[in-house]
């Protein structure tokens, strides 16, 4: 199996404008997204999909490989399909350039196994317990459902499920990794975005509403995506962290 690492990133974020450019501890955003990805066992080959020449040209300056896609992309769903139009392979793990902490560790947790047909509707999504109580109440940190086996039965950016019976549970919110076929990006470049995706402006449910399962995977994912510039500097203030530890053993590896 082929199986390439997709970073989409697009410049004109509606909340923080530029941000896969902004600096962390020397270095863009994007370059610690690439570096997880690029180190993770089992990616063949690693990229960045955007729709701006200034990502282009940072990619270019730090060594990433990139693709040019539409700046028409409703979602990040269809620009990983236009992507895969471009670069060929059996399966596409895809990782949001907003995800700086994340760990190549979570992206392995992805990893398709060989008894999974390449030419399914295969989607899968990373998840984790939710630490922070205050992350139950920021839409923009999507907690998630599932069924006995991990699969997805309903996603919102309110805290699911209601504790009116028993308040002694975990809440399980997204983590920004995912695992698609070809044929299920397939799937999204020929249907219309849904009631219930154009409610929640949540993009996984274009395969939940017509019938399709998303397997979900607990993974020990350290990761806090970055919306806000607040969010940027608990990144930077974390990263810094990270390579004070990284120097006792060694220092920063690409």
């Amino acid at each position: 199996m082929k199986i390439v690492g997709v970073i989409p990133s697009r410049y004109a974020s509606t909340r923080f404008p530029g941000k896969g450019l902004s600096d962390i501890c020397g270095k863009p955003m994007l370059w610690w997204v690439y570096r997880s990805l690029k180190n993770a066992k089992g990616i063949d080959e690693a990229y960045v999909a955007t729709d701006d020449q200034r990502i282009i040209d940072v990619c270019n300056k730090y060594g990433i490989p990139s693709v040019m896609t539409s700046d028409s992309c409703p979602t990040h769903l269809e620009r990983l399909y236009e992507f895969s139009e471009k670069i060929a392979a059996d399966f596409y793990i895809n990782v949001n350039g907003d995800e700086p902490l994340i760990e190549s560790s979570a992206i392995e947790a992805l990893i398709p196994s060989s008894n999974i047909d390449s030419k399914s509707d295969y989607f899968a999504n990373g998840m984790m317990i939710l630490r922070d109580p205050i992350d139950a109440f920021d839409s923009s940190k999507i907690k998630i459902a599932t069924d006995m086996n991990g699969y997805g039965l309903y996603m919102a950016r309110s805290p699911i499920p209601y504790p009116k019976a028993r308040s002694n549970f975990d809440l399980k919110k997204f983590v920004g990794v995912q695992c698609f076929s070809k044929s299920a990006l397939d799937f999204v470049n020929k249907t219309p975005r849904g009631y219930l995706e154009s409610i929640e402006d949540i993009d996984e449910f274009r395969f939940i509403e017509n019938g399709f399962k998303i397997k979900f995977i607990m993974t020990e994912a350290t990761t806090l995506s970055v919306d806000t510039p607040k969010d940027l500097e608990k990144v930077r203030a974390i990263m810094a962290k990270r390579l004070e530890s990284e120097k006792d053993v060694g220092g920063v590896q690409m």
